[in-house]
């Protein structure tokens, strides 16, 4: 019999009600609270079983994480960005999933390969985000007559004739420049690798990736997009209400905030990415957060049942119903009928369908760093593309030197 096992058996035959064990998990930002209304149900069907959920900033998340491991101080369960993965599966610091969710077959498949490193799988997706275009549909169709551009040269005719009707003091699109996620989503969709050498190198000066940041320059250069954004644009809802700016690349976390913060007056969209090549899907980025178990936990077992019920469908749906977010899981999209009566939603089932995991190491936020400081350079003027390109390649080099010192290692 199991230590909790055992402590159960004395829990039930014990007068007052009695915790047999307890789990720690950390959640991240709003999911925090709502995984606090999740639990319950957890622990009803788990007599002698108390979850305690604490609430972490996403701010200092990731250096909390990272304490907790050197102190062996992790608990049980914890939420963590996607991105995050591969960092926490070099370290050893999680379990493999291996059988203990059953079938991941029905999450969104590039969502569940964020989760993959080397072969194996280390979380399981709780939420699915990407990156999709937010748009006003009044003042497209004023220009173009249609309101979904499903190709690059659509998107840009679209966008020169928006820009040539709201005139100087108007931005076809919003491109804030220390966003890197544009660029890189046009990369992926040249089929760019971004590095090369098993990951130990840059591959930013190759062609896929040139194309694709010329024709992320060439906006701002053709004035659809301002380099001034940052100081132009100081409250994105109410000027995208204002009609400053057209367009806008963000992520299903605005679903809300535009539906609240924008009149219902103005008409907006949402439309999946557009795409380099003509009848195929445009890709975007494969975010979102995933549940992880600790390594050092003391009830795996319990972990892992309290991860399962936290991504069954019926849970998601209510995850999606308390906190909007979007289901990893295609079946609870279904279950819940998310994407049945509101075609901006519907958007992201269709986005989710084609999206990319960005490389998975744990030095890629600071190469994204990287990206956002030298495309800047290149958007101001400042450097040519090839420049651009060529010092970013040295960048992450430098940040892949130890990567490279350990493959060297591993070799010999």
């Amino acid at each position: 019999m199991s230590r909790f096992g055992a402590a159960l058996a004395l829990c039930l035959l014990a007068p007052a009600p009695c915790v047999a064990a307890e789990l720690r998990v950390w959640a991240m930002g709003r999911e925090g609270e709502v995984l606090r209304e999740l639990v319950p149900e957890f622990e009803r069907a788990n007599p002698g079983v108390r979850v305690h959920v604490q609430q972490i900033p996403w701010s200092a998340a990731h250096e909390k994480l990272l304490t907790a491991y050197v102190g062996g101080a992790l608990p049980d369960v914890v939420q963590v960005g996607n991105t995050w993965i591969p960092e926490l599966a070099a370290l050893e610091a999680v379990l493999p999933v291996d059988e203990q969710v059953g079938d991941l077959a029905d999450v969104f498949p590039g969502i569940l390969d964020t989760n993959v490193v080397n072969g194996r799988t280390w979380g399981v997706p709780w939420y699915a985000d990407t990156r999709l275009l937010f748009y006003r549909d009044d003042m497209v169709r004023a220009v173009a007559g249609t309101s979904r551009p499903r190709t690059w040269d659509e998107w840009v005719a679209t966008l020169d004739r928006v820009q040539a009707r709201g005139g100087a003091g108007h931005s076809a699109v919003l491109l804030p420049l220390q966003e890197w996620q544009t660029p890189v989503i046009q990369a992926l969709q040249r089929g760019a690798p971004l590095l090369s050498d098993g990951d130990t190198r840059g591959a930013f000066a190759s062609e896929p990736v040139r194309t694709a940041f010329a024709f992320y320059l060439d906006l701002f250069r053709r004035g659809v997009a301002r380099r001034d954004a940052a100081t132009q644009v100081t409250n994105v809802y109410q000027d995208f209400a204002g009609g400053r700016f057209t367009f806008y690349v963000t992520g299903p976390w605005n679903l809300a905030e535009f539906a609240h913060r924008v009149p219902a007056s103005v008409v907006w969209r949402t439309t999946p990415m557009p795409s380099p090549t003509a009848g195929e899907p445009g890709a975007s980025l494969a975010g979102g957060a995933s549940l992880v178990v600790s390594r050092t936990s003391a009830h795996p077992d319990l972990a892992w049942a309290l991860v399962r019920h936290l991504v069954d469908a019926s849970t998601q749906c209510r995850l999606y119903q308390l906190a909007g977010d979007l289901p990893a899981r295609r079946s609870a999209w279904k279950a819940c009928g998310i994407a049945e009566d509101d075609e901006r939603v519907a958007a992201f089932w269709t986005q989710l369908q084609t999206v990319r995991a960005t490389p998975k190491i744990p030095e890629w936020e600071r190469i994204a760093a990287r990206i956002a400081h030298h495309l800047e350079l290149a958007v101001r003027g400042d450097q040519s593309l090839d420049d651009a390109l060529s010092a970013l390649d040295r960048d992450v080099d430098g940040i892949l030197e130890k990567r490279r010192w350990l493959r060297a290692r591993e070799a010999t």
